[in-house]
């Protein structure tokens, strides 16, 4: 699934090209778009911003009207000169919002919807996202009290909760409790206060720091979390089970979790069981 950091680029890179212009096609394979679309055609709107909210993309019109989009795990938003061949096959289109001289399509977006300003407030998913670590400023205090009120429940779950704190996914998990130096097995109620504020804000830098845009509205992963000249080693644990680690040399350790058994990798010396 894409990260935070690679919604807010996407995000970005669509309000770059995209913003100030007025929308001259308007196609989704989703009915309910396309039924909306029938009565308050987006087609001749102009596209006032883009921008992202955790892994939300909201894609704002002008006369009141908000495409929200989620990616998910297999999602991603492309953007082509008209009449340029897409990348992907037409097949998987599932939402298109075109200009005089620029074509945004989402491929295999299986979260598309048509809002108005008043049902975007209104909408369950949106209105119970934690406080987005890429926000400024970031509400870091409600972001501690929604980890501790988790209770037994591991860090490492925690931080992947969207409804606690919104952008983390799992590559960021492992990577932030690497750095931070927390087992991703500790329950989010036996850490300090200062230690969750201390895990957050290494998030909020590892995040901030890989949103350069890179022009593209589908920029490559790029993902780094180290300062490193070797393009192969630019994340401390993640997917690394059983090679040593980078610190201490230590053999990484891998374990799946959780009803989606999302898989947690730490270094056992770097990141100790608490007693």
């Amino acid at each position: 699934m894409p990260e935070g950091d690679s919604i807010f680029r996407t995000a970005q890179a669509l309000h770059r090209h995209l913003a100030g212009r007025i929308v001259t096609r308007f196609e989704s394979v989703f009915p309910a778009l396309m039924r909306i679309d029938h009565d308050r055609p987006v087609a001749g709107r102009t596209v006032e911003r883009v921008i992202s909210r955790g892994k939300h993309i909201l894609m704002t019109f002008s006369g009141d009207l908000v495409l929200h989009t989620h990616m998910r795990m297999h999602g991603s938003w492309h953007g082509y000169p008209p009449g340029t061949r897409w990348r992907m096959p037409a097949r998987d289109m599932r939402v298109l919002v075109g200009t005089a001289d620029f074509v945004a399509v989402g491929f295999n977006v299986p979260v598309a919807e048509l809002l108005t300003a008043r049902e975007l407030l209104r909408h369950d998913t949106l209105r119970a996202l934690g406080p987005d670590l890429l926000d400024d400023p970031f509400d870091l205090d409600t972001a501690v009290q929604r980890a501790h009120a988790e209770g037994r429940r591991a860090i490492a779950d925690v931080l992947l909760d969207q409804r606690v704190v919104a952008g983390v996914g799992n590559i960021f998990k492992s990577e932030i409790l690497f750095v931070a130096g927390i087992h991703p097995f500790t329950a989010a109620a036996d850490i300090p206060s200062g230690d969750v504020k201390r895990i957050l804000g290494i998030g909020q830098d590892l995040l901030r720091a890989n949103t350069t845009n890179r022009g593209h509205v589908t920029p490559s992963r790029g993902l780094r979390t180290r300062d490193s000249l070797d393009p192969g080693a630019s994340l401390w644990v993640y997917g690394r089970a059983g090679k040593p680690c980078r610190k201490c040399g230590a053999a990484i350790q891998a374990k799946k979790t959780g009803l989606d058994a999302r898989i947690s990798y730490w270094c056992p010396r770097c990141q100790p069981v608490q007693p």
